[in-house]
């Protein structure tokens, strides 16, 4: 019997890549107003110099660990001081910002550092301006509220999954707790994460089940957990090797799933 849904929070309750893509637009609509720079072309030089620039750092691997992607890195500020990496990520990303977006403009034939730097403050602005949820969430949760324990189990920094919670109040309150991987010191797919979730539950791993977009994370975490999980699959992605015990486009299917049980 299933007493606990697991969600996952970013792409699952929360459409971050669009918030990410509106982001990217409103800033690069900027530089080309400013330098007649195609917009769309300068946001793919930002983001490819962003990945290779974060890749270099030395705290790379920990962002790996714990989930933090370069784009997050180009809007948050990381004051979570309880772990050394998070320290020098603090004291690392204004210049990774100026940098990508300077890289960026370069790549297009503009060289002008502080405006690099001013499109790097830019863009953290406007991510926070966008936050979009999508359309089922909460009508979903509303129905399982009172039904389930309810456990948020997200990836990131902690001060930047609750960001993201403060600029969608709406969420929070659905969930008996809340668990982020940076605040834990391990992130999906490690199933130690998925065993604490479980005994601030005081459950067994056969009575909860994730859901989650990300096979190398959400699914996978849960299959080493011997957890039950289910793929949120909304942009038809092609599945790799690691399987679901469940797959859906939208989460009203969850309710035939919970109903089978």
């Amino acid at each position: 019997m299933i007493k606990a849904i697991f969600f996952d929070l970013d792409d699952t309750l929360l459409w971050d890549q669009k918030s990410v893509k509106e982001a990217f637009c409103a800033t690069c609509k900027v530089a080309e107003e400013r330098y007649e720079v195609d917009s769309k072309a300068l946001e793919e030089a930002v983001r490819e110099a962003a990945r290779k620039l974060y890749s270099g750092y030395d705290f790379y691997s920990f962002t790996q660990m714990i989930g933090i992607n370069p784009f997050e890195g180009l809007w948050g500020n990381f004051p979570d001081e309880h772990l050394e990496e998070f320290k020098k990520m603090k004291d690392t990303v204004p210049g990774y910002r100026r940098d990508a977006w300077t890289a960026g403009l370069k790549a297009l034939g503009v060289n002008d550092p502080e405006f690099g730097q001013e499109l790097g403050e830019r863009f953290p602005a406007e991510r926070r301006k966008t936050p979009f949820v999508y359309e089922d969430t909460f009508k979903t949760l509303d129905a399982l509220k009172g039904q389930y324990q309810l456990l948020l189990l997200t990836n990131g920094s902690p001060d930047l999954q609750n960001t993201k919670l403060t600029i969608t109040p709406e969420i929070s309150p659905y969930f008996d707790h809340i668990v982020i991987s940076g605040a834990f010191g391990k992130g999906k797919p490690d199933p130690a994460i998925f065993e604490h979730a479980l005994s601030l539950l005081s459950i067994d791993k056969d009575e909860a089940i994730m859901v989650g977009d990300n096979l190398m994370t959400d699914v996978l975490g849960a299959n080493r957990a011997g957890m039950k999980s289910v793929w949120i699959n909304r942009h038809e992605k092609e599945r790799n090797e690691v399987i679901p015990t469940y797959e859906i486009k939208q989460l009203s299917e969850l309710f035939p799933i919970l109903d089978s049980f």
